[in-house]
């Protein structure tokens, strides 16, 4: 959407259904009513939601029909490689990101990098190059249907897009060995572990905390979202309290608050071990525990063992200590966290008052 609104493109947001899907009559009535300015519907698929859309192609239907393009953001082909892609499916346009699913790390600020796919209606309007020549690239050089003899481009490139034609040359080869030695049998074994991952650690922290949205037979995609947002009224908990609590266990915490507020988004990926997947199942189900301790009186609202996380080492071996749990709870919540501590390095800080206020510092 971002990218959308630099574009000069009013954004119309479609509502979802209560299982996470596009609503497809609340789409028609969209599209209908914008159909002669409609530039595109921008779909993530499986979606963010962690499901796959079953009307997919029917939404790449409904779109076209009224003169709009489908863009497909690629952020999750580790669950379309190699079982199927966004051409089959009905996109005309997808960003397939590199990071996750083509060994380029996913974020602290990037990057966000990889190629632009398009259907060949769309080739003569991607970017040119100063340096490169369109033919060179093989992307915008295009032989005139009407005269099948003619070599004359049909190109209409916006501009450059990129001082870098083909991309980073620190990124893109890592990418290119990664596929090179998995092969397509190797890269579509990643995508089906990515999505057995995924359910499997849906089906052991179900009966723990809700599982926000599933799939009509029960499954979710390659990644899945836990419904935090009751706990706040009855145990006073917040998805960062559990994020914090997770810093205890040695774990960074999944995605939070997004792309639902008040959730956690669990995303494994083809490459966790089984022992690490139930590592992170064990402390989110001890931290279950934790918060029904809250819900049941057995621990304070405030200045309980998750309000008070992470907790570091000079706090757990200092001389003073005031709280309510012991320091071994506090710091050693399981055996195997015990046999490999990995310990945070400051407590709890106020992150919103970080975000908005700059803090210089300097060293003499």
């Amino acid at each position: 959407p971002a990218s959308a609104a630099m574009a000069g493109l009013k954004i119309v947001a479609v509502a979802t259904d209560a299982q996470g899907n596009i609503s497809i009559p609340e789409l028609k009535r969209q599209v209908e009513a914008h159909s002669k300015n409609l530039a595109a519907l921008m779909v993530t698929y499986p979606s963010t939601h962690g499901v796959y859309e079953d009307d997919i192609d029917e939404i790449c239907r409904i779109v076209h029909q009224n003169g709009g393009q489908v863009y497909m953001d690629g952020a999750n082909m580790n669950a379309q490689v190699g079982l199927t892609s966004p051409g089959h499916i009905g996109a005309d346009v997808c960003h397939l990101n590199l990071h996750k699913t083509f060994c380029i790390p996913h974020g602290g600020g990037g990057p966000g990098v990889g190629p632009i796919g398009v259907r060949k209606h769309l080739a003569p309007f991607l970017p040119s190059h100063p340096v490169v020549k369109p033919s060179e690239t093989g992307a915008t050089y295009m032989l005139d249907e009407k005269n099948k003899d003619s070599s004359k481009p049909l190109s209409q490139p916006f501009g450059t897009a990129s001082a870098a034609p083909y991309g980073s040359a620190l990124i893109l080869p890592i990418s290119f060995a990664y596929i090179s030695m998995m092969g397509s049998a190797g890269l579509e074994k990643a995508s089906k572990l990515a999505i057995l991952k995924a359910n499997y650690m849906a089906a052991r922290l179900a009966s723990h905390y809700k599982v926000l949205f599933r799939g009509p037979q029960g499954t979710c995609a390659h990644e899945f979202i836990l419904d935090l947002r009751g706990m706040k009224e009855t145990s006073g908990i917040e998805p960062e309290d559990v994020a914090k609590r997770l810093m205890d266990f040695g774990i960074h915490a999944p995605t939070m608050s997004w792309p639902v507020p008040g959730t956690l988004m669990i995303e494994p990926t083809e490459s966790e071990s089984k022992a690490e997947l139930d590592r992170f199942c064990e402390a989110m189900i001890k931290i279950r525990q934790e918060i029904r301790d809250i819900e049941e009186g057995k621990a304070e609202k405030s200045g309980n063992i998750l309000k008070l996380a992470p907790h570091t080492a000079s706090v757990v071996a200092g001389n003073e200590w005031d709280r309510k749990y012991s320091r071994e709870e506090a710091a050693f919540p399981t055996e195997w966290v015990r046999a490999a501590k990995f310990w945070p390095t400051v407590s709890r800080i106020d992150n919103v008052f970080g975000d908005r206020n700059l803090v210089v510092t300097r060293s003499d």
